[in-house]
């Protein structure tokens, strides 16, 4: 492996990020000496220095227990950081996460899981699916793995490398797959990608990167949009794709579909609730029998899968209250949370709590964000997550409630929010968003089991 096979010390920049972390877990397993940095501290930065890593939270040089070989950053971590502007004048080669993970790719037959919506699930599926199978692998996931507890799996001698493959700052293009999947190319990352087609372009460039010999798996209708009609296998709920799913039906609070086409797995039962997560089952399928898992495997592993940590988590249900925490950042994501929450538990009032997440995002989807939270009854809407980004003039979150036609609607600063949700009736409640609402679900998990009891 060209330029960190033989390093004995590396430093993240970023540590706490979630796909930051898996590629330090995946040194650390091996051995070698990991520290890091991240702003504040997380129940994931906790779990990495239980896990024997360093972490400090002090954007400070003084702290670097020993100079590394190399030091892996995320955008995350600006230039401007005393940490990086240190290493840069050590002379220390920065690299960012993709170059790394896509070295690793080279090393090891890859799988790549990209699109818009749908990796993080898709990959985390495909994971449990090989180990259900005993199909050693190496899976860098982009959430935590319910049936793991973790964001990445590590065993010897893999077959298999499973990559989320990112397209924000076109990170994918690093990666070696021998096959590939594309689950959507909705309009997204707009900050990096002039328009919706250059980030189509580079989707398209995403696929060639494909050997003659290797397999693209897309959603329905995308093989056309990606120049690869008549050598993509499609999947969805249309009985044109060469895997699809029909027969859905609702038993016992699960879904059990019959998976058809080049798969042949009748009354499949999944263990994860949400209706887009069938497709992303059905996805994660298609991958594993292009990678030539049987289907009694696939069968069994799609019934035993858990979910992720923030995809549609269910973190309580009871008779008075239904919490649902998820990741959704995305209009398409939020429609998709919402309809599956109606879906599952019909009649029910929907209350959504959304963090939009940076300004650019907000203002080049505001319409988007607008029509779907308006699929809310109630709507809680916190302030714009930044991250990354400076304040955009004429972007808030006051925007949006304004051009949402739900009138039940309130804005709500984060530290208030305890308190809202204290005083607040909840039939089934949704926290939805990327950025650090993250730091709420045990929170309202414990006020709304207070709440049922009382």
């Amino acid at each position: 492996m060209k330029r960190i096979d033989h390093i004995t010390h590396v430093y993240f920049l970023g540590i706490g990020g979630i796909g930051m972390s898996a590629l330090a877990r995946y040194f650390n397993t091996r051995g070698v000496s990991v520290c890091g940095y991240d702003k504040t501290p997380s129940a994931l930065t906790r779990k990495l220095e239980k896990e024997g890593i360093r972490v400090s939270y002090s954007d400070d040089p003084a702290g670097i227990p020993v100079m590394p070989e190399i030091v892996v950053r995320t955008p995350a971590v600006p230039e401007s950081s005393a940490l990086f502007r240190y290493f840069s004048e050590q002379g220390v080669e920065i690299m960012k996460r993709a170059e790394v993970l896509g070295i690793l790719s080279e090393q090891t037959p890859t799988i790549a899981v990209a699109g818009t919506h749908g990796k993080t699930t898709i990959s985390a599926m495909l994971a449990h699916i090989m180990k259900t199978a005993g199909r050693p692998c190496l899976a860098f996931l982009g959430g935590i793995s319910t049936n793991y507890d973790t964001n990445y799996i590590g065993e010897p001698e893999p077959e298999w490398l499973i990559a989320e493959a990112d397209e924000f700052d076109r990170s994918f293009l690093q990666l070696s797959p021998e096959i590939a999947l594309v689950s959507a190319i909705d309009p997204d990352h707009l900050d990096i990608y002039e328009n919706h087609g250059e980030l189509v372009r580079a989707f398209q460039d995403f696929t060639r990167l494909l050997p003659e010999s290797g397999s693209l798996v897309c959603r329905s209708g995308l093989a056309e949009l990606l120049g690869c009609k008549g050598k993509a296998w499609e999947y969805g709920e249309r009985g044109d794709a060469e895997y699809y799913i029909e027969n859905i039906r609702i038993i016992e609070g699960r879904y059990v579909a019959d998976l058809k086409g080049k798969l042949d797995i009748p009354n499949a039962t999944f263990g994860q609730p949400g209706r887009h997560n069938l497709e992303n089952a059905l996805g994660a399928a298609a991958l594993a029998d292009q990678a030539g898992i049987d289907a009694e495997s696939i069968r069994n592993a799609l019934a035993s899968f858990s979910g992720v940590k923030r995809r549609f988590e269910l973190c309580l249900h009871t008779e008075k209250t239904v919490y649902v925490d998820d990741y959704a950042h995305h209009p398409e994501e939020i429609r998709a949370c919402i309809a599956s929450a109606k879906e599952m538990w019909p009649g029910k009032k929907i209350t959504g709590v959304f963090q939009p997440h940076l300004y650019s995002r907000t203002r080049d989807l505001a319409g988007d964000f607008a029509k779907s939270l308006s699929l809310l009854d109630r709507l809680i809407l916190l302030e714009i997550y930044p991250a990354r980004e400076m304040p955009v003039e004429g972007v808030s979150s006051a925007m949006l409630l304004n051009m949402a036609s739900l009138k039940d609607a309130v804005l709500c600063k984060r530290e208030e929010l305890m308190d809202v949700l204290a005083n607040e009736e909840t039939e089934v409640l949704l926290t939805m968003g990327a950025g650090d609402i993250d730091r709420f679900p045990e929170r309202i998990t414990q006020l709304l089991k207070k709440k049922s009891i009382g």
